[in-house]
Order: C-alpha cells, then structure tokens, then sequence
C-alpha cells in the first residue's frame, strides 16, 4: 500500500520558491519557482480547448524541440496571458528569458505557467523584479510554492511518496491547483509533479499521460475546460535510481498514478463552493470509453449537482444524464446504488454492489426515502451505476454545485 503524504519533503535535485510578486493584494504569495540543479526529462498534458493561453503554447514548442533539458517551471497568478495575441506571446517569452538569466541556464530550459483572469496582459513592472526575489528565495518551501499558484482555491494542494527499490529510493512529488472551470479534458488544472528518478523524455510522457488518464482526466467540478490547463512531469535523476525493468517502470507508474490522484482529488474536494465529494463508479458499460463518458455527462450536470447540495435524493436526474451521453445505455437493464463514503470497503468487481438499491428494471425499487436522504446528506457520497451491458468500468470523481459557486463567479474578476 503506497503511503502518499500531503506534505512534501526535500526532493533531491530541486529548489522551489513561492512569493509576493505584487499581483495579489494583502501580500499574498502570487509568484512561484522551480528549479532543477540539471537538466530534467520532462514529460507534460495540456488543455484540449481550442484557445490556448500563450505559456501552454510556449511550453509545448519548448518539450517539442527539448523535453530532455529543462531545468525551471515560472508560475504567476491573477493574470492567465490568454487571449493575449502575439503581444502575450512575446511577454511569456521574456519572462523565461529573466528567470534563465537568474538561473544562468537558456530561456528553452524555462517553461511557464499562468493562471487568473483571460485576456489581461501580464504586468510586467510587477514580474521583473518578482523573478529575482523568487530566484533569491529558493529553498525547500513547498508549502509556501504551493500557496503561490493558489487563485480561487482555499487551500494548497501537495502530496509526495518516497519508493524504496533494491538499488536505493527516490520520491515522487506535486503541487498542484485547481477549485474551478476544471472538467476532463487532458490536465484540468495546473500541476508541477517532480522525481529524483532517472528517465528519458520519452518514458516521463508516457508514464505522465497513462496516470493523467486515471486521475485529473476523472474529474469534474463545473464542466469548464480552462485556456490554461497543464500539468508538468520533470525527471531530474539526482536519486541515481535508474528505471531499468518493467517492474521498475509499473512501480513507478502506480506511485506516479497515486500522487496525481490525491492532487486530482483534492481539486474536487476544493472545488468553488463545494460541501460533498461525490464517487461516481460506471460498471457494466459496453467499454470503458463508454463507462468513461456516462461518468463525465452525470458529473456535470448542474441537476445532478444541486440535487446533491439540496439533499435531495433525486436519482431520476442520474438516469436521464446517463441516457443523454450517447453512448450505449439500456435503463432496462440498469442498477443504481448509493452508500456513504469515499471508497467500497469491498470491491471485487463482484456483482453484489453495496449500498442502497435505488433503482433496477427500468423502474425505482422498494426503498425508504428516508434512507436516500440520510445517504445524500453525507459529505462524501459513493455512486454506483452499473449499466448491465459489458464489462467496461470508469471512475469519476465530483462535487455538488452550491449558491457560493454562482457567488464565486459572478463577481471573480472584482
């Protein structure tokens, strides 16, 4: 059983800095650093949306050409550079350029993050001098780095585990941030994940996008893809643990899969305005593409969601979302359950699923309402679906939709 922490330690290789930069007010930490002592294979996961904010443009030329030597990620808050034209581009561009000077290391060694509101220019006065004070600030705060990527987030996401193999240990850790406009397509939030391990460019994409898939692509807060998604996997190899054998590689895959998963999770359990975490587990579907996008149409629909916040027990709005996905779905032949917390104390694939039975054949079955109530009014909430059409099986993880969500956004950019 992995042990993943939600603090970080020292990651051999690696200095991070989170710091007033001056674009939030109240001296909130706002800019955030991370520099690796050597080059790192990298591997990343970008936004599907179409408009592509101009540091996730930036980044995916810069692994295009070289994802075997970057050695800095630059975060800035309150300004997303997107929809900024060749103008953002340029300042992207020239930012990478401060921080390599600092570092002594090229600018196509910098890659570059952002995230706040679309179509504002980045203040640049403001990050000049802000990438000096970050580069003076390098240390070991990972609390403060996660802190300083935060925007509507009410806390800092972090997790890290450290993997003991016969030729020594390395660790595996992220931060991350992510409450809002997160929906499953690719990263839905931002995210830097580090290892002292060795590997190739090759092998960090890889093993970044199989984990990816199971993790921040499984979850769903408002259905909104961001212009700015991205999540970064650098490599540095200062462990000396080289991933040599296939046991070595699934190793590092399912410890690589748990810190994004507690980071993905810990997105849902911010999410803007939230009060429940909700596990949807879609069984039975005629793959798991299909088990995949009953999850995703469930998780977001605003009916499904505020049924969940009102306590109401409305699962007639889980089975139309279900039939509404386009995928294969026969409700004849449907089980809905429900039961209290966050993970089945068995799950075996077997066909005895627990919970309250909801509904089966088409119809609802005999249950207490009162029973349903009780279950929905827990924080955490399991969710199983199984469609009774194949074998295949997708987890998804949301939350409710609550009055603060509209609060939250109707005023973000004041």
């Amino acid at each position: 059983m992995l042990d993943v922490k939600l603090t970080i330690d020292p990651v051999k290789g690696f200095r991070v800095a989170g710091i007033h930069g001056g674009l939030k007010a109240d001296n909130a930490l706002d800019i955030a650093l991370i520099v690796s002592d050597r080059p790192c294979a990298t591997g990343a996961v970008f936004t599907t949306n179409r408009v592509k904010a101009a540091p996730v443009l930036l980044c995916q030329q810069r692994l295009k050409d070289g994802a075997g030597g970057i050695r800095a990620v630059f975060v800035n808050t309150k300004c997303a550079n997107a929809a900024t034209g060749a103008t953002g581009l340029s300042n992207a561009q020239k930012v990478t350029e401060w921080v390599a000077e600092k570092a002594q290391i090229k600018p196509e060694q910098v890659l570059m993050l952002s995230t706040g509101v679309i179509g504002t220019q980045l203040p640049m006065s403001k990050i000049e001098p802000a990438v000096e004070q970050a580069y003076k600030a390098l240390g070991q705060n990972w609390n403060n780095t996660a802190q300083a990527i935060m925007t509507t987030d009410t806390r800092p996401k972090m997790a890290s585990v450290l993997i003991r193999t016969s030729s020594g240990e390395y660790t595996i850790a992220g931060i991350a941030k992510g409450s809002g406009m997160i929906a499953p397509n690719m990263a839905t939030m931002l995210s830097v994940i580090v290892t002292d391990a060795k590997m190739n460019p090759a092998q960090a994409q890889s093993l970044l996008s199989s984990a990816s898939q199971l993790t921040f692509n499984r979850i769903v807060v408002d259905g909104d893809t961001s212009t700015n998604d991205t999540v970064i996997l650098m490599a540095s190899g200062a462990s000396g643990v080289q991933l040599d054998s296939a046991t070595e590689m699934l190793q590092f895959q399912q410890a690589l899969t748990a810190v994004c998963a507690s980071l993905a999770k810990a997105a849902v359990r911010d999410g803007e305005g939230a009060t429940k975490f909700i596990t949807l587990d879609i069984r039975g579907a005629a793959s798991d593409a299909d088990a995949h996008t009953i999850g995703n149409t469930i998780a977001a629909s605003p009916l499904v969601k505020t049924a969940f916040f009102g306590n109401d027990a409305n699962w007639g709005r889980i089975i139309a979302a279900a039939g509404r996905a386009g995928v294969n779905f026969d409700p004849d032949k449907a089980k809905l359950h429900m039961v209290k917390g966050e993970a089945l104390a068995k799950d075996d694939h077997s066909q005895e699923i627990p919970g309250l039975l909801l509904f089966e054949n088409g119809m609802p079955t005999k249950y207490k309402e009162a029973d349903a109530t009780a279950t929905i009014k827990e924080t955490n909430i399991y969710v199983t679906l199984d469609c009774g059409v194949g074998s295949g099986r997708a987890i998804v993880w949301t939350c409710d939709l609550s009055h603060d969500y509209v609060d939250i956004n109707g005023s973000y950019r004041s």
